[in-house]
């Protein structure tokens, strides 16, 4: 099935240093998908620019460097001005499958939910796991997958998450959950396959000093927003 306006909807993809996979990435979505395709580039030192141009994308460039949040915000913010209905956020390493993309737009375009995010909760080192266990505990959010960076927005969350509240998300993955909790928009969850990392290394779980520094961060964001929040899960075939 495929999707029913492409007009209304862009696939935002923050990028940093991402010449090795980001073609590979636009061409897999060009597939399943013909319309805006935005690259958001970091202040990257390769070529992820010109690559991503030559892909077919339109590409914003930051002078200098917002981190993973501030590039996607970006991307938000763009949305939100061209007056895009639905946004899609993923990776530029090429772990997001292209053909799963429909799966988070079909519950939002039946009004279902406000948020789809994709989890594949099977990845998952031990640190990323005692992450997770943590903040669910923390924030009482019982989503399996706390960090999956596929993720569909409508107009709704694309303004809220566009707007000054959400500007200091450094760790935009749990933050932005409780932000969206805040608002009470709706969230499901769907189950997702991915592929393994193309190049580089996670942001966040590359070593215990960085889960550490996360950890840290974050339970500081879920004293400061406030208490445990019930979320809407949603299971389904892949």
């Amino acid at each position: 099935m495929p999707f029913q306006d492409e007009s209304s909807l862009i696939i935002i993809i923050p990028a940093k240093n991402e010449a090795v996979s980001v073609a590979q990435v636009i061409a897999d979505i060009r597939m399943h998908f013909g319309g805006t395709i935005l690259v958001v580039n970091d202040a990257s030192t390769d070529d992820t620019e010109n690559i991503a141009r030559a892909a077919g994308a339109h590409v914003i460039n930051l002078s200098f460097s917002l981190g993973a949040w501030g590039a996607m915000q970006t991307g938000l913010r763009y949305a939100e001005q061209q007056g895009y209905q639905i946004a899609i956020t993923m990776d530029a390493d090429g772990q997001h499958r292209a053909d799963t993309l429909l799966n988070l737009v079909l519950p939002m375009e039946a009004q279902e939910a406000d948020v789809v995010i994709g989890a594949f909760t099977e990845r998952g080192s031990p640190a990323r796991q005692f992450a997770w266990g943590f903040f669910r505990l923390l924030s009482g959010i019982t989503q399996e997958d706390l960090t999956s960076g596929l993720r569909a927005y409508n107009h709704q969350a694309i303004a809220l998450l566009a707007s000054s509240h959400a500007t200091l998300l450094d760790y935009q993955d749990l933050g932005v959950l409780l932000l969206l909790h805040s608002e009470k928009l709706r969230i499901l969850e769907t189950p997702i396959a991915m592929r393994l990392r193309t190049d580089g290394k996670s942001r966040i779980f590359s070593s215990w000093w960085a889960v550490g520094k996360y950890m840290l961060y974050t339970t500081t964001l879920c004293i400061a927003r406030g208490s445990r929040l019930p979320i809407i899960k949603r299971r389904q075939g892949l």
